[in-house]
């Protein structure tokens, strides 16, 4: 039988610190909520009053409910109240120094079969239980923020934790509703582990100006689904958290340089620039504190006429190609109003995407998403044709054929003969150099990258790559035909992976690196990332749908230009590739879809 955890202390009653009071307290559990001083103190009370008021207004708490909570917890200064606890969890800010005290001072003053915990995030739980006589009752219990609303418990075992305190704490996150994945103590868990990586390669991404904030934060919300762009959410951690987490971690885990905070981290960290709690971060906000972003020098103008500036009139667009994705994009120009001219390298191949186009049109109708009337209009602004010739008075063109280079640049070569001037040419390809495409022609000032998610018509994003050479006519045109289209264009530099794959793929690749060192499940780890990061879909998951196989040729080409040492394939993706599990669409990947 699991022990029974009557009264619990927590130590340090920030956000954190008071969002765990809050837990225990709503699950029916003695509270002693202990803070270093009478105005710390205060404020912790008005950090759970503040969040169980909100949670009465909202309808998620009675006001009973609430009343009862509130008793159940009780406020004192100094370490002493807690010397008839059952448990105790530190929340106090990530120095391991501070800590070590603390829990020296735990060992000292708490029952000798209490449970010592803390909610570190990033420091060795192992260091930490050495400061106490009773290193075989100390733990690691993390929680993520907001507490009371986040799920996932990371339950961090030293290899001195005894088994029954792992079971007793288990237990106890049972009953607390929450989801808790067991680990042993390395750098940040699984969530940071695999979550701090991809946002100190975002924050380099602003550093080297190779995107803009707005853009970032904008790719990844609609290209992968997460609750929060990278910049936004370190406004939310605090930039000073993130860099000890980062720092932390790179000394503790291997000095791998992607967790090597990105200097500009630093310089804001200074210069008093930590995110929300400050009022400015990478965003600016209405006060310290505030959710609320406000305007500053760096946001962009919003306006149509900005967009539009030096773009070039379009009315007449050329799609070459006969897949999934150029049939996505003909769809996309026609509802938006565009003439269109397919070309294939068939009337075969032509007479199969138009029965694609007139697929998915009929589904949008079914659905009560498009009109009758305004379907038929779509396929009437339709030529089909099997000549490039045919291209030869539009005003764009977008290619969306197969992802190789040679095919690309015979391609490219020919429309630059046929096209007329002042053309954009656009290429769809998410892998390839863009200025490697725009070189094959004699007007690489005209060539941009434009590259569509899967499926077109669905997906919001559009990434605008342009090269050293493209011309600012060209991109302004670009990003004017996205906004036409009702989609988000993002501009970026012509780099492998663009914004998207570039911050994805090298967390998927962590990911499973995590997997093959056996320091965790694929169970585990995709619910830490869904759970305790809010991601639509767990790494494991996602990587079995995009395809094994597209995912390490991805990471290759990363690795290839790049040639950053933790970028490289991780050998159990490889393995699996070469095995032939590519995922659901061999019905094999991570995990086995026979059944499904």
């Amino acid at each position: 039988m699991a022990r029974e955890f009557s009264t619990v202390g927590v130590v340090g009653l920030g956000t954190m610190g008071a969002g765990i009071v809050e837990v225990f307290a709503r699950n029916g559990i003695d509270v002693v909520a202990v803070e270093i001083s009478a105005p710390a103190l205060e404020r912790g009370r008005a950090t759970l009053t503040g969040s169980t008021d909100r949670a009465v207004a909202k309808g998620k708490l009675a006001e009973a409910d609430r009343d009862a909570l509130h008793e159940r917890v009780h406020f004192a200064v100094g370490l002493d109240a807690l010397h008839s606890v059952d448990l105790v969890i530190e929340a106090v800010p990530e120095h391991l120094d501070l800590k070590q005290r603390i829990f020296a001072e735990l060992d000292r003053v708490c029952r000798p079969e209490a449970i010592l915990a803390t909610n570190t995030s990033s420091l060795s739980v192992t260091e930490i239980s050495v400061a106490t006589s009773r290193p075989n009752q100390v733990i690691g219990i993390h929680f993520f923020n907001p507490a009371p609303v986040m799920k996932l418990v990371e339950v961090v075992r030293t290899v001195v934790t005894a088994p029954d305190v792992v079971a007793d704490v288990e237990a106890l996150c049972a009953r607390l509703g929450k989801v808790d994945v067991t680990i042993n103590d390395r750098a940040g868990f699984i969530a940071n582990a695999l979550l701090f990586g991809y946002l100190n390669h975002a924050v380099g991404m602003v550093e080297s100006h190779y995107a803009t904030r707005e853009d970032i934060d904008a790719a990844m919300k609609l290209g992968c689904g997460l609750p929060m762009g990278p910049l936004a959410l370190m406004d939310l951690i605090g930039l000073d958290t993130a860099y000890e987490i980062l720092d932390t971690m790179y000394r503790r885990g291997g000095r791998d340089r992607r967790h090597a905070p990105v200097p500009l981290l630093k310089q804001m960290v200074t210069a008093g620039l930590l995110g929300r709690k400050s009022g400015r971060g990478f965003y600016t906000y209405e006060r310290p504190g505030s959710p609320v972003v406000v305007p500053d020098e760096t946001t962009p103008l919003a306006t149509d006429a900005a967009l539009a500036d030096g773009a070039r009139a379009i009315t007449k667009v050329g799609v070459v190609g006969s897949g999934t994705m150029a049939t996505g994009i003909i769809e996309v120009f026609a509802k938006a109003g565009y003439e269109v001219v397919s070309v294939t390298r068939g009337m075969e191949k032509s007479a199969t995407v138009c029965e694609a186009v007139k697929t998915s049109l009929n589904k949008g109708v079914v659905r009560g998403k498009l009109a009758e009337t305004d379907r038929d209009a779509a396929l009437g602004r339709i030529s089909w044709s099997a000549t490039l010739d045919h291209l030869a008075d539009v005003d764009l063109v977008v290619e969306a054929v197969v992802e190789e280079l040679s095919v690309k640049k015979a391609l490219f070569a020919s429309l630059d003969e046929i096209c007329k001037p002042g053309v954009v040419l656009a290429t769809t390809t998410s892998s390839l150099p863009v200025i490697d495409v725009a070189m094959a022609t004699q007007r690489p000032a005209d060539v941009v990258g434009l590259h569509f998610f899967n499926p077109a018509p669905v997906m919001p994003l559009v990434e605008v790559v342009r090269t050293i050479r493209t011309s600012p006519e060209a991109t302004a045109t670009a990003r004017a035909v996205c906004a036409a289209l009702g989609k988000t264009g993002v501009v970026c530099g012509d780099r492998s992976g663009f914004i998207v794959n570039a911050l994805l793929f090298p967390y998927l690749n962590d990911a499973v690196k995590m997997l093959e060192a056996s320091y965790s499940t694929t169970d585990d780890i995709d619910h830490a990332m869904k759970l305790g990061c809010g991601y639509p879909m767990g790494p494991f998951e996602l990587l079995d749908v995009v395809g094994l196989d597209v995912a390490l040729a991805i990471q290759r080409e990363l690795y290839l230009e790049l040639r950053e040492p933790g970028f490289a394939p991780a050998p159990l993706l490889e393995h699996l590739v070469t095995a032939g599990y590519l995922g659901r669409k061999t019905r094999r990947g991570f995990r086995d879809h026979s059944h499904r």
